[in-house]
């Protein structure tokens, strides 16, 4: 049976150096990783939120924006360094702490993945609906880009993902700038922006924080380790080119988000136009965009939320049924084994991370024509709230434990950073299970 003591199983995990390598130059060559994580990580609904925040508020919440970042680099990283510091894939880190994680995984994995399966699929639809008016019912779309994803995951290796996703990531960076350009922002008040103040308005903290926690990604910070050793970076001479490859992918995903809030203060907020939350509001800006800007700008910026739906989709599909294939994995055979030893190809080629690659797939087309079931919908509100909370406590007990070679655990900075971001996150779950209508629930 596996070793959920929380001592490593392998003879290279039981210090900081056996495992090191000659040190890798952190070059941008070898940049990857972290454009998928950020390609995925960034949606549709958090380019809304952030064109809201801008609508609503101005300037004012751009240091939230660029703070978001920062708590999103600490997840990241603390993720990448436990795979490349112990050999051990985050899964089995988290088996050692307990039943309890394997519980919460699963039933994570099952009701979260059943209702984003329709929401990614919904998303990548509309721009499509939008670009070519008449030609198909939005359901139709949406089944279309999930056979797509599920195709195209199925028979590709992560470097084949890996370009696609950076061309992707290309179009969507493309987009955004020209966007944020295009509205010519006030440079001043958006430097302004970058000092931490609040709005004069109601409820101004959470909305804050809301911000800076809907910034960059939820379980595919977690999955970005397993993206690492896919690149096949498998120990800590891949150390300092992991932290800048996630360097790379906050900033980029920064330049995503400060692009959309310039279009919210500008666009929107100085015209005092509302605009709806969700993947809709994206539509509304683009008939905006076309009647200030004419309808090249507005196809080219449909182009642009069709990339950023879509890569969020295939980003999931592929990192998320690693993570599953990795749980089956570890279970099936009663081993710890090693990301290091199968995430480079052999978990891609499996029957579990197919099998969930499927239930991403075909169950949610279910809820494209019949709607989606209330009390469903709750539990993956509530959820998907409670991940990010146990993603920064878990690392935080991970990284500070024997588990770690000593040289790789956390330092001050690290855990003051994990320990903001549980505490953020936390709050952030708090209000999203307050919020739900337990009373209907029942």
């Amino acid at each position: 049976m596996a070793d959920t003591t929380g001592n490593p199983t392998h003879s290279e995990a039981s210090s900081g150096t056996d495992r090191t390598t000659s040190p890798r130059k952190s070059s941008w060559r070898h940049i990857g990783p972290g454009i998928v994580v950020a390609a995925t990580g960034v949606g549709a609904g958090d380019l809304v939120a952030t064109l809201i925040a801008g609508s609503n508020f101005g300037y004012t919440l751009l240091w939230a924006a660029v703070a978001g970042c920062l708590v999103k680099i600490s997840l990241a990283e603390a993720a990448g360094r436990w795979h490349l510091a112990t050999g051990r894939t985050l899964f089995d880190g988290w088996a050692s702490l307990g039943r309890w994680t394997t519980w919460f995984f699963v039933v994570y994995v099952v009701v979260w993945g059943f209702v984003y399966g329709a929401a990614a699929m919904s998303s990548s639809a509309l721009p499509l609906q939008a670009l070519f008016p008449g030609v198909m019912d939005l359901r139709w779309w949406a089944v279309a880009c999930g056979l797509v994803g599920l195709v195209f995951v199925w028979f590709n290796k992560y470097a084949v993902f890996e370009k696609v996703m950076t061309v992707l990531v290309g179009v969507m960076f493309a987009v955004t700038v020209y966007l944020a350009v295009r509205v010519t922002p006030n440079l001043p008040d958006a430097l302004a922006g970058l000092l931490p103040v609040l709005p004069d308005e109601k409820d101004s903290v959470l909305n804050t924080l809301g911000l800076i926690g809907g910034v960059g990604g939820t379980i595919t910070l977690a999955a970005y380790g397993y993206w690492v050793n896919a690149k096949g970076w498998t120990d800590t001479g891949w150390m300092k080119v992991m932290r800048l490859d996630n360097r790379v992918a906050y900033a980029t995903t920064g330049v995503f988000v400060i692009a959309m809030l310039f279009v919210g203060a500008e666009l929107l907020h100085s015209a005092n136009v509302a605009i709806a939350s969700g993947d809709k509001g994206l539509i509304q800006l683009g008939d905006i965009l076309e009647e200030e800007y004419g309808s090249a700008t507005a196809t080219f910026f449909l182009i642009g939320f069709f990339a950023t739906s879509f890569t969020s989709l295939i980003g999931v599909w592929h990192g998320v049924s690693l993570m599953f294939a990795d749980f089956v994995a570890r279970y099936r055979r009663g081993d710890s084994a090693t990301g290091a030893e199968v995430a480079s190809g052999e978990r891609e080629r499996s029957w579990p991370f197919r099998l969930y690659l499927l239930w991403l797939t075909f169950p949610p087309i279910v809820l494209l024509f019949q709607g989606q079931p209330f009390r469903l919908i709750i539990l993956y509100g509530v959820l998907g709230a409670a991940f990010l909370p146990f993603l920064a406590v878990t690392l935080i007990w991970l990284l500070n434990s024997p588990r770690t070679p000593r040289e790789w655990r956390n330092g001050p900075l690290s855990n003051v950073m994990l320990a903001a971001a549980g505490l953020l996150f936390l709050v952030l779950c708090v209000k999203q299970v307050w919020d739900q209508p337990w009373a209907d629930f029942f």
